[in-house]
């Protein structure tokens, strides 16, 4: 029998491997020949743009962390609140975890990307793995991480408060760290990005008609900045926050669900940890298999990035049942098992269908690339429902596992579910990190006029990278839906717990059905990420028109750009965009963190009185179900439906129905336009928000459940 001290051990043990291999992998990448001189020139001011906009974001983001760390200490001292001063503290090492792995893998990536186009001038093959490798430091620090700070907190909080439902509660204030960062840098990136790429697009091929990453674009150095912002960073701090929270909603739910006892207990508790910690291990090892030949299409492409992933699947499914076999789950192991391996299966077969919907080498995307003959209009439409139905995948598969998962295990079934699907996250993240340095590095030998062979070779490994990213967003989507509906599942059972009357008799289902404090609360969870999804979409609507009034204005007033002779003002075009995301972020990540408590607090407030017969705790059950269930469609639908629009416009530029310049082409750069905010922005966020609302519920569950003894 595996204790919890042997199992924090072997935690940090992988953790502590992972970061020696980011390191090695960082390293490796760093090594490789950065070019020529204009090469190093326009990478240096890519690297400056990402510096300059993270360094903002995290002065910002500074000032909202210490303002929550400080309420949470407040809340800590308030006599019956039955929150823990260590929550605070978990809450700090959380955002400071999540803000470092995406600090870290953005340094690479704007390093990485002038190094991969350099590379592809030798090989395919050493591009790939120059671009992968970089992913990979992402990646490993991501779950090195979240793995090594979850281990050290537990048995750190277990020690000083002596009772494990305590320190489950506390934990939570780990995942609330991570995702108060990633809500800002999902958000703000993505408005960033967006309002650059859509900037650029509408001025330089619609209007100019100049290709993209052409250098007289004023906006093309910010696009191609917004690429790591949003992609890399954002998408990192949001990954973070799924494989934290997952991991400690299955501790949560094994340590006060009540399914187990002694050493089953303690078999549930160190499960997760163990599974994670063979999940970092396994990626690792498979991400050397991620190699391919000269000359290689896409079908091979995607065909070695699936090697590797599919390995690590494999691999960690055969290190799932065997802990499965070898804990004391008592009648449960078989459960356990078939419960974690149901998690794993789903997200490889979400990833595959979000390939399927999104890759121009299925049938979806390519009848999406021919109703551009018909027009901008046509390819809005088409896009808009192949986006819808994309959903049905996704949604029978959660279903499915759900289901399954809970029918052998429980609602903690639901949770190692999702740790299981997020198992392999170090590799599964890296082809999604991979995407921004295979783009960046076809807009540097663009800008950079390197031969024709070289640029063959980064659109490649572009149209590869738009792909993978599609799949990862598939994936964070997924995997974001079972993590929130693991923690909604831990935050029921806390309120449950110990006999607590929060909930009333609502916890039946036929009360459940008839309460209208319940049904209420689903149509505000509902609402919010119909309300959400706008602000972030108006958001990239007004940086964008700002951008693309600059970029008018630059070619009108700077003589000598479109002739080559005199060089765009890039700057001013960074500034905007970063001013902008700065500046409109702020208010969809303070609706996210106001709500639940604006709620609890209410709640807390009408007990006894006529406020209560609208709002209850119940009412907050509802809210995180309503948005749950909204929020994981509407992302799903944004996500494909922006990712097959890119891909469509890429198939054309690829020589099909009339190639670059064609009509066909026009249409699906208006496609494309739309589907941006709907991919990079609105649909990425939706992730965070939904689990936001979970884990803030969570943190603040002991101050709902004493004020309902």
């Amino acid at each position: 029998m595996v204790d919890m001290n042997t199992a924090v051990t072997l935690a940090v043990a992988a953790a502590a491997i992972g970061l020696i291999f980011a390191l090695y992998q960082r390293n490796f990448v760093l090594s490789q020949d950065e070019g020529s001189q204009r090469m190093q020139q326009i990478a240096t001011a890519i690297q400056r743009g990402a510096q300059a906009f993270l360094t903002r974001e995290y002065r910002a983001v500074a000032v909202l962390v210490l303002i929550v760390t400080a309420a949470l200490v407040i809340l800590s001292q308030v006599p019956g609140s039955g929150m823990s001063i260590l929550t605070a503290a978990a809450f700090v090492c959380g955002a400071l975890a999540s803000g470092l792995s995406g600090y870290i893998g953005m340094y690479i990536a704007v390093r990485a990307n002038v190094r991969t186009a350099q590379a592809a001038s030798q090989s395919l093959n050493r591009g790939l793995r120059v671009a992968f490798a970089s992913g990979t430091v992402m990646s490993t620090m991501v779950v090195s991480l979240a793995l090594l700070g979850i281990s050290l907190l537990f048995i750190i909080f277990v020690n000083q408060l002596g009772d494990a439902a305590q320190a489950a509660s506390a934990l939570a204030g780990f995942g609330f760290g991570g995702t108060s960062i990633a809500i800002f840098a999902r958000v703000g990136g993505g408005i960033y990005t967006k309002a650059a790429d859509v900037g650029a697009d509408l001025v330089g091929k619609t209007e100019a008609g100049i290709p993209e990453d052409d250098p007289r674009n004023p906006a093309t150095i910010a696009d191609n900045v917004g690429d790591n912002v949003g992609d890399v960073a954002g998408m990192g701090s949001d990954l973070f926050e799924s494989y934290a929270s997952s991991i400690i909603a299955a501790i949560s739910l094994a340590t006060i669900g009540g399914a187990f006892a002694g050493d089953g207990l303690l078999a549930a508790q160190v499960f997760p940890l163990l599974v994670a910690s063979a999940g970092l291990i396994v990626s690792i090892i498979a991400s050397f298999l991620v190699r391919t030949e000269e000359g290689a299409d896409q079908e091979q492409l995607l065909g070695s990035i699936r090697t590797g992933i599919y390995s690590a699947s494999v691999l960690i499914g055969i290190v799932v049942i065997f802990l499965g076999l070898t804990l004391p789950f008592g009648e449960q192991n078989a459960g356990v098992i078939i419960a974690t391996l149901s998690g794993l299966v789903g997200g490889v077969l979400i990833g595959y269908f979000t390939e399927f919907f999104t890759a121009d080498t299925y049938g979806p995307t390519k009848a999406l690339s021919a109703s551009a003959e018909g027009g901008a209009g046509i390819v809005v439409i088409r896009g808009l429902a192949l986006g819808m139905m994309s959903t049905l995948a996704p949604v029978i598969i959660v279903v499915v596992v759900t289901l399954l998962a809970t029918s052998q295990a429980g609602l903690y079934g639901v949770a190692v579910a999702a740790v299981g699907m997020l198992s392999t996250l170090g590799i599964t993240l890296a082809t999604d990190a991979y995407g921004p340095v295979a783009d960046n590095a076809g807009g540097i030998a663009e800008m950079s006029d390197l031969p024709e062979e070289v640029r063959d070779r980064t659109d490649a490994l572009d149209s590869l990278g738009n792909t993978t990213a599609a799949t990862g967003k598939g994936f964070a989507i997924g995997s974001a839906a079972m993590t929130a509906l693991a923690l909604t599942a831990a935050f029921i059972t806390a309120l449950t717990a110990g006999g607590s009357s929060a909930l009333g008799s609502a916890v039946n289902p036929a009360d459940l059905l008839l309460n209208p404090q319940f049904v209420t609360g689903l149509f505000i969870g509902g609402l919010l990420p119909y309300v959400f999804s706008a602000l972030t979409m108006v958001a990239v609507g007004d940086a964008a028109q700002q951008i693309v009034e600059e970029v008018r204005r630059q070619f009108r007033e700077i003589k000598g750009i479109m002739e080559g002779e005199q060089e765009p003002d890039y700057e001013r075009c960074v500034a905007i965009s970063t001013d902008s995301a700065i500046r409109q972020m702020l208010l969809p990540g303070i609706i996210a963190v106001g709500v639940p408590v604006g709620m609890a607090l209410l709640a807390v407030i009408g007990k006894g009185n006529a406020l209560g017969e609208f709002i209850a705790p119940i009412s907050l059950v509802g809210v995180l179900l309503g948005s749950l269930v909204s929020a994981f469609m509407l992302a799903v639908m944004m996500a494909n439906a922006g990712g097959a629009w890119d891909n469509a416009k890429k198939n054309i530029e690829a020589g099909n129905y009339g190639g670059k310049g064609s009509d066909a082409h026009k249409a699906a750069v208006v496609g494309d336009t739309v589907g941006d905010p709907f991919k990079d922005t609105s649909g990425p966020s939706l992730n965070i928000l939904l689990k936001l609302l979970a884990i803030v519920s969570l943190v603040i569950a002991p101050l709902i459940g004493n004020a309902f003894p």
